[in-house]
């Protein structure tokens, strides 16, 4: 009878948090995942959660309890972040976090003696590195992705510097940004305790603004101030690692320096060929023919393999050149930087990257996208808050037309209809 009711919390969790629109497949996998990071009745209270910002007074009526009760609850979760806990306007709100970017990373963003975290990377890289269902779902589900790459600076043409706007360089991010957390980087720290760990740093991987309160409250992560962050981020730049961002233009969540060899994205890229894998920059790489040596140095530094070197006729004592795959190249501007014949250089791309406007927007194409919308508008409906629900519905009021219509048809809402047509009606009065 126990191991039925250990088996009912962690199914019910594992379908929670599939509810989000970057969801993880349930598995037997994930379930033994569960079942070392929390217990079976923390399993089962995790998953009645809204999965949108709630108060302690929420959660308790949830649960069924004494608000202080929960609260208690909520604070023991919180500490090992399985939950984050943010100050808003002096009031504590909680957030359960998808699994990606979230409690995955955060289990092993720092050393836990009460986890054998050898056994978790272990599960995590199987789940992740070995099954196809949990990263495909991730990074081919749908057309906006969970990240965004960001352009390395210093390999930005004079020229094309005007282009880039700040949200768009890593910079920009750090000095804006309210608080900044350092943790452990989970991609590396995972591959390191499976035996297959890189030379790059691991303390390095940024946590920003809200997210970062909560694990520097509870020790996740160390905080560092906006002179550190830039150093670490130059430090990043100097070993050719590629800043991969929230896919968000405000209040950005994270800054990870990745390496080709462990981040899940540009694994995904590489193994399953998914070319849309983390938004490109608004920039792709150039190579001018007449001045490769064929050194191969920027072949050596693609984080996805979007660069080879063809074949020079034989007999013709010519080296080879650098060719580009188009579909792959992220824009990042690492090859630039190592080309000492300057022969590649960052072109705007003809067609400009929009990233969404914040959380609740992304979150929105998301779910729109992997037919999972419903479940942001009317999961625990009653213990939405007004704020929470006008900013989903905000943005889905901002989409296109074509996105628009299908938020209907998947919602078959009268009510999103009407709002929908309120819309139109405004727009097109301006022009009586």
């Amino acid at each position: 009878m126990a191991e039925h009711r250990q088996e009912n919390g962690y199914h019910r969790m594992m379908q929670r948090v599939n509810k989000f629109p970057q969801g993880a497949p349930p598995s037997e996998l994930l379930l033994k995942i569960y079942s070392l990071l929390c217990s079976e009745e923390e399993a089962r209270l995790l998953s009645l959660l809204p999965l949108r910002p709630f108060s302690a007074l929420k959660a308790a009526r949830v649960w069924r309890m004494d608000r202080e009760a929960a609260r208690g609850r909520l604070e023991q979760m919180a500490s090992r972040s399985l939950l984050l806990d943010i100050e808003r306007e002096g009031k504590m709100v909680y957030v359960l976090p998808p699994p990606m970017a979230g409690f995955f990373e955060f289990s092993l963003m720092r050393l836990r003696p009460e986890l054998d975290q050898k056994e978790l990377a272990g599960l995590f890289f199987r789940y992740i590195n070995v099954e196809e269902d949990f990263i495909r779902d991730l990074f081919a589900g749908g057309e906006t992705p969970l990240g965004r790459v960001l352009v390395n600076e210093e390999a930005i043409p004079e020229e094309k510097v005007c282009q880039v706007l700040d949200y768009e360089r890593a910079s920009e991010v750090i000095k804006s940004a309210t608080h900044i957390a350092v943790g452990l980087c989970y991609c590396r720290h995972k591959m390191l305790q499976v035996g297959k760990g890189c030379r790059a740093p691991l303390d390095i991987c940024m946590t920003l603004n809200l997210a970062a309160q909560s694990l520097i409250r509870h020790g996740a992560a160390r905080s560092v101030d906006r002179v550190e962050g830039l150093d670490l981020l130059q430090k990043a730049r100097d070993l050719n690692l590629i800043q991969c961002a929230d896919n968000v233009q405000r209040q950005i969540n994270f800054i990870c320096h990745c390496c080709g060899c462990c981040c899940e994205a540009m694994i995904a890229a590489r193994r399953l060929a998914i070319p849309n894998a983390m938004y490109t920059t608004n920039f792709i790489q150039a190579t001018d023919p007449a001045r490769c040596d064929g050194c191969g140095r920027c072949v050596a530094v693609c984080p996805v393999d979007a660069i080879s070197l063809t074949r020079a006729p034989e007999g013709s004592g010519m080296p080879g050149k650098a060719r580009l795959n188009s579909e792959l190249c992220l824009g990042c501007g690492v090859c630039a930087r190592n080309c000492h014949t300057t022969a590649v250089r960052l072109e705007a791309r003809e067609k400009r990257i929009l990233t969404p406007v914040n959380t609740a927007h992304r979150l929105v194409q998301m779910a729109l996208e992997r037919g999972k919308l419903q479940n942001l508008i009317f999961d625990n409906q009653a213990y939405l808050s007004h704020r929470a629900m006008a900013a989903i519905l905000g943005a889905i009021l901002r989409l296109p037309p074509v996105k628009r219509l299908t938020a209907s048809r998947q919602l078959k809402s009268r009510y999103l209809e009407r709002l929908m047509a309120d819309v139109e009606v405004t727009r097109f009065s301006r022009f009586d």
